[in-house]
Parts: C-alpha cells; structure tokens; sequence
C-alpha cells in the first residue's frame, strides 16, 4: 500500500491560508500553481476554470456575452466561494485585482505576484493572443501597457513579488516555498512586501 507523502513543515505553520497568485495574463499562475500546490500538499484551483465550468463555455465567450463587467462579478462570486475554503493555491484571473471587494477575500490568505516583466509577458502573449478578450483591439500591445500601468499598483500590494525568469514553473515554485518562512514570520509586525528575484 502506498503510504500519502509527508506533508511540507510549511503547511501547518501557513494554518490552512490560501496562497492566491495574482499577475498579469501569461505571467504563469497555473503553470506554477499547481507545482506549489503539490509541494505544500494543498489542493489547486484556478479561477478561469471555474468559472468556464459554471458558464459551460470557454473565458473569451463570457466575455463576448456578458460583458468585462458580467465576467468581473462572476469573478468575485467564484472568489468568494473559495475564500469559504482553506489549504489552496489559487490561480487569479489578471483582473482580479481591479475590484476593491476582491482584496478583502485575498487579503485573508497569503497573496503572490508573479511578474515576468514586460518583455517576457508580451511574448508570451503574442503566441496567445487569440485567447486574450482584453487584446483583441488593433493595438494589442497599447493595449496591454495600458493594463499593465492601471494594474501595477494593485499588484504591489501584493505580500511577496517574485520576478520571474527563465525558470520552469517548478523552480518558481520552489523560490515561493523558500520565501514564505521569511513571510510568515515578519506578519504581525508592519511588514513590508517582500521581493524575490532571480
């Protein structure tokens, strides 16, 4: 019989927090999320994928349909439901930042940028762009900048910003599990956002 792995030190000193990672689109949340997820021994969820579930059809036809504003609300709704529960890295969608009501559900785990920069992130996207509502303009990359500044405040708020390289999505999450000691034990004090590069 096979023997369930021993659980990370981390998982009971993190006392069931959800660990949410936030950043732009294609800045790695699920890739690296579900790496994380398994090495802390929580369970992964990725916003998106819900909601696709609960409309039956993929993210850019809610958007066509319901609007940015019909998809940002049932956004916080899935937010919401999983803020019900505990032990989970969670994977935003790139605007989940922008509703002030969303911060008071992340703000109960412990919350991760992932930040490629700039240049990484807009390559990625031009291999992606089809499945990017918010790029299908004439200017994807206009576009984009003007996300990405209305973004980056809210992203800053973040408890731990991890630049990332050209790391495979493992090794970022190996860089969050060796940060997050160095996190936990600053809460409590007035802690400052912590930055952790390559």
């Amino acid at each position: 019989m096979n023997e369930s792995p021993t659980p990370h030190p981390l998982k009971q000193r993190l006392g069931g927090r959800n660990l949410y990672l936030v950043g732009m689109m294609a800045s790695g949340k699920s890739s690296t999320g579900r790496p994380l997820a398994e090495q802390l021994s929580y369970g992964f969820v990725d916003t998106d994928s819900v909601i696709e579930q609960l409309a039956g059809q993929p993210i850019p036809k809610v958007f066509s349909e319901e609007g940015e504003e019909g998809f940002r609300t049932m956004e916080s709704q899935v937010l919401n439901a999983i803020g019900q529960r505990h032990s989970l890295v969670v994977a935003t969608g790139g605007g989940i930042v922008s509703k002030p009501e969303n911060w008071g559900v992340l703000h109960q785990g412990i919350v991760i940028w992932l930040n490629p920069g700039r240049k990484e992130l807009l390559r990625r996207l031009n291999a992606d762009s089809g499945n990017r509502p918010l790029l299908q303009t004439e200017d994807p990359e206009e576009a984009f900048d003007c996300l990405f500044a209305e973004r980056l405040p809210l992203y800053s708020e973040a408890d731990l910003h991890v630049e990332v390289g050209e790391e495979s999505p493992h090794q970022v999450a190996e860089r969050i599990v060796m940060a997050l000691p160095g996190l936990i034990q600053t809460e409590g004090a007035q802690s400052v956002p912590q930055t952790t590069g390559e």
